[in-house]
């Protein structure tokens, strides 16, 4: 084919055609996402705070990690527990999504459900998306986390602290490009077969004592394929639909959090997706310009589960008390949690990374008892003030915390609704905390319910 040009072509170019369309808005960029996240190790109330959000949410998304998380969410007396569905899934007048970026368990998936039903949670699967990028987790992946964790107790005298929910096997599935996604469970199911039987065998390879029946595997993966298929929709046209329709208060549900993060936490004792904000990016397709604010949550104190580095971690009689009187349990887990003073090189840390709008500061009634609260305001190496977080944890071990001190309030905050409720001290304390890391505190907790949480602007 060969292009060439003559004298009359100049006909057309002096005449070109008139446009008829009306030219579009510059800014015409589609709704924004509301983002909640982590600002810790996990379990500071996020489920709580999205709650809150949601009930004026017309979308609410999970966008990455598992049914490895854990959120508790209060209503009326009713107490709520979710590990994959979102939370915003209490409120009846808003659909709820789970996103590519989540893998997904599906018998814990309807466990849990329908677990919550029976609490109360009507209908729950009518108002349940779940994207058809999505990667699935399998029964064999849950029993190779348990094995990965022997494994390295036996090799490294440590293991990393897992769930055991196998989301770091699905992950590794995902990115060896041997997984399977929620579109293929909808598509030809004897090929679905055929690479489900590939996958245990990989696994099966290298895990020899692995046993797993895959026909009554993939018996029971047809019959929840079934209860499945009227929740899936291809989760990227959906968002961005969402995004670029009517408008609508979307909210995004991260899980886990900042220091769990598989690129920023405490490698390797980490979670394996991306629970900062770009994690919502990725996990539903989500245009960075779309991102709106990015509310970060934190305890008044701080906790972590499991094993890895934690600087301001008490191992002593206010360890146990916050432990005690913070029911520092993990929700999926059940095992207790490692307690210590709230730290603000890991939420400064957190907010560089995330950009937080604002902060919901939950548990500050756990507090109430203490005589002297301290907080971590900077670390040191060899009587060095450094200025950043530190990659390596035997850096990370090593480093000594600087404090700031503060008086007790001594008194009950449980039954505060307003600003001006909190006792002068309890203010003073918040106030050093949002001026130090440069980011205003939105709202308050002093309780489980949504009623407990103090909102400040």
């Amino acid at each position: 084919m060969s292009f060439s040009w003559s004298p009359k072509d100049n006909k057309s170019c002096n005449n070109p055609p008139v446009a008829t369309g009306l030219k579009r808005s510059r800014n015409d960029t589609g709704n924004k996402v509301t983002v909640v996240l982590g600002a810790q190790w996990g379990d500071e109330g996020k489920g709580k705070v999205v709650d809150l959000l949601a009930t004026e949410a017309d979308l609410v998304c999970r966008c990455q990690g598992g049914n490895n998380a854990g959120h508790t969410v209060v209503v009326e007396g009713k107490e709520y527990d979710f590990h994959l569905l979102p939370s915003g899934i209490i409120n009846s007048k808003s659909i709820s999504l789970i996103g590519n970026g989540v893998v997904i368990h599906l018998p814990g998936l309807f466990e849990e459900g329908d677990k919550n039903e029976k609490k109360g949670l009507k209908g729950w699967d009518k108002r349940l998306i779940v994207s058809d990028r999505a990667h699935l987790v399998f029964d064999f992946h849950q029993v190779v986390d348990g094995l990965q964790e022997t494994q390295r107790q036996a090799q490294e005298g440590m293991n990393i602290g897992t769930t055991k929910k196998g989301i770091g096997p699905t992950y590794s599935s995902k990115a060896s490009r041997t997984g399977l996604r929620v579109c293929d469970l909808m598509g030809d199911f004897k090929d679905f077969s055929a690479r489900f039987k590939n996958l245990v065998k990989q696994y099966q390879s290298m895990y020899p004592t692995l046993t797993v029946d895959a026909e009554d595997q993939l018996k029971k993966l047809k019959e929840y394929a079934e209860r499945l298929r009227p929740m899936v929709r291809d989760g990227v046209y959906y968002m961005y639909e969402a995004i670029h329709g009517s408008q609508k208060k979307i909210l995004v549900e991260g899980a886990n959090a900042a220091l769990l993060d598989i690129d920023f936490g405490t490698y390797p004792f980490v979670t394996s997706s991306n629970c900062t904000v770009g994690g919502a990016c990725t996990g539903l397709g989500i245009p960075p310009l779309n991102i709106g604010d990015v509310f970060g949550v934190s305890k008044a104190y701080t906790t972590r589960v499991g094993i890895g580095a934690f600087p301001t971690e008490q191992v002593n009689a206010v360890g146990e008390l916050l432990q005690t009187r913070g029911h520092e349990i993990g929700v999926t887990t059940g095992r207790k949690r490692r307690c210590g003073w709230l730290d603000l090189v890991i939420l400064k840390y957190a907010h560089m990374i995330n950009g937080f709008s604002a902060i919901a500061l939950t548990k500050l009634d756990i507090l109430d008892v203490l005589d002297e609260i301290k907080v971590g305001v900077a670390y040191r190496i060899n009587g060095k003030r450094i200025p950043h977080f530190p990659a390596n944890l035997e850096v990370l071990q090593k480093v000594e915390v600087e404090y700031e001190t503060f008086p007790g309030w001594k008194s009950d905050t449980a039954a505060a609704r307003k600003w001006h409720e909190l006792p002068p001290k309890a203010q003073n304390y918040i106030r050093f905390i949002e001026n130090h890391i440069g980011v205003p505190i939105k709202w308050v907790g002093v309780g489980k319910s949504r009623e407990c949480m103090i909102q400040m602007f």
